[in-house]
């Protein structure tokens, strides 16, 4: 592991610019389903993962919009014209963590429809700890 080792009887001064995270990142982006009003973000890692959840989200009719081309990490999303409460399966399938539009589609349109995500097999990360979350706020599970 690496470390840094200061030595000396100044204090430190500066600023560190922390790179955005994914697991955080994806549920946020999920957040803006919640809402029709606009949604600016700052700092989200451009990551495939971030791309496809993008790409689920504007196939809902969420617009995706980066202010300056350049700058991935910075945009502006908007649900106010949700086409849809259906994810799309070609989609939910690459990427577990799909499963986090049920609840805010669920709240937002009253009816969710999201097949059972793929992803990487990293272990068991089952998606039963949302579905009975959602059940104890009285969602019906089909």
């Amino acid at each position: 592991m690496d470390k840094l080792v200061m030595t000396g009887g100044s204090p430190l001064h500066g600023e560190v610019q922390i790179a955005g995270a994914k697991n955080a990142a994806l549920p946020i982006l999920c957040a803006c389903l919640l809402t029709a009003d606009t949604i600016e973000l700052h700092n989200v890692p451009d990551l495939q993962d971030v791309r496809t959840m993008l790409k689920l989200l504007q196939q809902m009719g969420v617009s995706v919009d980066f202010p300056n081309p350049k700058d991935r990490s910075h945009l502006l999303l908007n649900a106010a014209t949700i086409i849809s409460p259906e994810a799309p399966y070609e989609l939910v399938k690459t990427m577990r963590a799909s499963i986090l539009v049920l609840g805010p589609l669920l709240a937002r349109m009253g009816l969710a429809t999201v097949s059972l995500p793929g992803g990487c097999a990293i272990g068991a990360r089952p998606v039963d700890q949302h579905i009975k979350g959602l059940k104890a706020m009285g969602a019906g599970i089909q």
